[in-house]
């Protein structure tokens, strides 16, 4: 399944991971896109609250850059450098073009859909 991620205005897909994170996520976009104001966290991620708990599991990780994860059940975790840590895996950007450029330096909004 593919996540739709807007960065201020420029639109990125993502593949979603098979997970229950992914579905309670996913279920959460099914009326509405969820949009959730992030922070720069250590230059290289952006780190937000969810607002909510979505089921966990964590595994020891090397994240990427344009790798989505959940991190302590309500925090979503997108990357533009790499970090090791125990995270459960969301998704992945498929194309990085422009990735870190639309992060940019400081907070962002980030708006999740499934794009229909």
């Amino acid at each position: 399944m593919k996540l739709k991620v807007e960065v201020n205005g420029t639109v990125f897909t993502a593949t979603l991971e098979d997970n229950a994170a992914v579905d309670a996520f996913v279920e959460m976009m099914r009326e509405t896109p969820v949009v959730i104001q992030m922070s720069d966290y250590s230059g290289f991620e952006k780190v937000g609250s969810l607002g909510t708990s979505l089921p966990t599991s964590n595994s020891q990780t090397t994240t990427q850059a344009g790798d989505i994860v959940l991190y302590n059940g309500n925090q979503i975790v997108v990357f533009y450098g790499s970090n090791s840590w125990s995270y459960t895996r969301l998704g992945k950007i498929d194309d990085l073009t422009g990735w870190e450029e639309a992060l940019g330096g400081g907070d962002v909004t980030l708006t999740f859909s499934t794009g229909g």
